[in-house]
């Protein structure tokens, strides 16, 4: 069985720690053209994993090491690293280098690795609006490197239950929110309205004038909505190259689909765009 869920493979870690031993397969160093990048890892248990390296070969050798680790027949020193080159020797074509790190871990190591594994960097983003496209997002957004806080103005919006990365917030005016957004968030405007759309809009344009750390500010809507929007805005003092700063319509070009998981899957891979910027 394989874990892939970025937001519950820490969990499911820890938990069959508790109960018997694994070997952490990490990526610790790359070069060229590789399946995943470093620090990305997988924990392999006698019979199970926990997340993956990627690489077809790579992946399945490491799994039969990491096997042979556990049961005695192999050791690794701690802190050694295999070099694995990707080419005809393993069946693959990749042309890259990756380091792999082997350690074994039990139970007593559970709260180093809750420390050191769940430190993975994570995006913040802003969702405003907790309707049809709102819950879409927030599924597509579940198993993606994202913290979301998750922003409405109604109350009982929200699902009984959420992931542990998702943040659910109950703000009246729903603008009033902006100025709590961790640094660096990702906002997405979807409200019921388009008052509130405006209002919180206006307000992440003043955050971002005022402090700058907003990278991407997006709205849901036409050409037409925006250009309404625009206008409002250029009356309330905002200028051009503020107003350039918001991404309307939202989600990459090219995807048609109305449907709310559509939309949603348009825009996560737009902000993983933007999470990969330099």
């Amino acid at each position: 069985m394989v874990s892939c869920n970025t937001g519950l493979l820490l969990e499911s870690l820890l938990a069959r720690l508790a109960s018997s031993p694994a070997v952490l397969v990490q990526v610790a160093e790359t070069q060229g053209s590789v399946p995943r990048e470093a620090g990305t890892w997988m924990a392999v248990f006698a019979d199970a994993l926990v997340g993956t390296i990627g690489g077809g070969h790579l992946e399945y050798d490491a799994i039969a090491r990491a096997r042979a680790v556990l049961r005695g027949e192999a050791s690794m020193d701690a802190g050694a690293l295999l070099r694995v080159a990707l080419g005809p020797s393993l069946g693959q074509c990749c042309g890259g280098v990756v380091q792999l790190r082997f350690e074994r871990v039990e139970a007593g190591d559970a709260a180093a690795l809750a420390q050191r594994l769940g430190s993975a960097r994570l995006t913040p983003v802003a969702l405003f609006g907790g309707g049809h496209v709102g819950h879409a997002l927030a599924r597509v957004l579940e198993p993606l490197p994202f913290a979301l806080d998750w922003i409405d103005s109604r109350d009982g919006v929200f699902p009984p239950s959420v992931a542990s990365r998702v943040r659910c917030e109950h703000s009246d005016p729903v603008q009033a929110a902006v100025p709590g957004l961790a640094p660096q968030s990702r906002v997405l405007i979807m409200s019921f309205s388009h008052a509130e759309d405006l209002d919180v809009l206006a307000a992440c344009l003043k955050r971002q004038r005022e402090q700058g750390d907003l990278p991407y500010i997006g709205l849901i809507g036409s050409k037409s909505k925006w250009a309404a929007f625009r206008h409002r805005l250029e009356a309330r003092g905002f200028t051009p190259d503020e107003l350039a700063h918001v991404t309307c319509p939202i989600g990459v070009p090219g995807i048609s689909g109305k449907e709310p998981e559509v939309i949603a899957v348009a825009v996560a891979a737009q902000l993983l765009q933007t999470r990969d910027a330099p």
